[in-house]
């Protein structure tokens, strides 16, 4: 069992700053590596509130934001009145990203890396595969997200089907599956109001965001699979940048 230090109910020490939000998926795999590792088994019951506060020297609420999380990906399970306690290591080959996953500015930005690594591949097959009802499909879309603009919508759901429909342009199954089981979280806008907050307002930020589209569907439309790759690059980096210039912990 885990050795902790007593530590008053509500009581956070002065010798660290209140990072609340940073620190929980550090708690979050600190106790996971536990479990992964032995030092807890299945069945075991976690220390109390109190024990962890002191353990880990934060607040009741950075805790409990914590223990969610472990509920959240089925690792622990909390019997109220009784405790909280470890269950059966999921499945690690399943691959799994849940609402949850996407607390703060840090996890969006998480999942923007990988769409970088994935979707400029993509972007790339697209252009070396694409045939003219993907184009005509892409073309629609970037029309919807234009139209998006004018009717003061955040274009979320054009944005994803623009992306999508590169996913389907690659001819390999398994980039659309990824994006179908992603959906429309993989938007930055679902979570963040990004466009509004935009320094540029929201209207030359929507307008940016649709050229960076237009040039990864030129791209494709002319069969430049470099280009394509580069210019969706592009587009990802800019929105993980974008993100990088607010405060990484801040909750979305």
């Amino acid at each position: 069992m885990l050795s902790v230090k007593t530590l008053d109910a509500d009581a956070v020490p002065a010798s660290r700053p209140r990072r609340p939000r940073g620190l929980v998926p550090e708690i979050v795999e600190t106790l996971s590596a536990d479990v992964r590792e032995g030092r807890l088994q299945t069945g075991d019951k976690l220390p109390t509130e109190s024990e962890l506060m002191g353990r880990f020297e934060v607040s009741r609420t950075v805790i409990r934001e914590a223990i969610s999380r472990l509920q959240a990906s089925g690792l622990v399970e909390t019997k109220h009145g009784i405790g909280t306690f470890v269950m059966s290591p999921p499945e690690q080959s399943n691959f799994r990203v849940a609402p949850e996953d996407f607390a703060t500015v840090a996890d969006v930005i998480s999942l923007l890396e990988l769409r970088i690594s994935l979707e400029s591949e993509a972007a790339s097959l697209a252009a070396q595969r694409r045939d003219d009802s993907h184009l005509q499909n892409m073309a629609a879309a970037l029309a919807a997200f234009e139209a998006s603009i004018d009717e003061s919508s955040d274009a979320v759901p054009s944005d994803f089907q623009f992306h999508m429909e590169v996913a389907r342009a690659t001819g390999n199954r398994h980039f659309a599956d990824l994006m179908t089981y992603l959906g429309t979280m993989i938007i930055p806008r679902t979570r963040l109001n990004t466009a509004s907050s935009a320094p540029e307002g929201r209207l030359a930020y929507l307008k940016r965001v649709h050229g960076e589209h237009q040039n990864i569907y030129q791209a494709i439309r002319q069969h430049d699979a470099e280009a394509a790759r580069k210019a969706m690059r592009l587009h990802l980096s800019n929105s993980r940048e974008r993100l990088r210039r607010a405060k990484p912990e801040t909750p979305v």
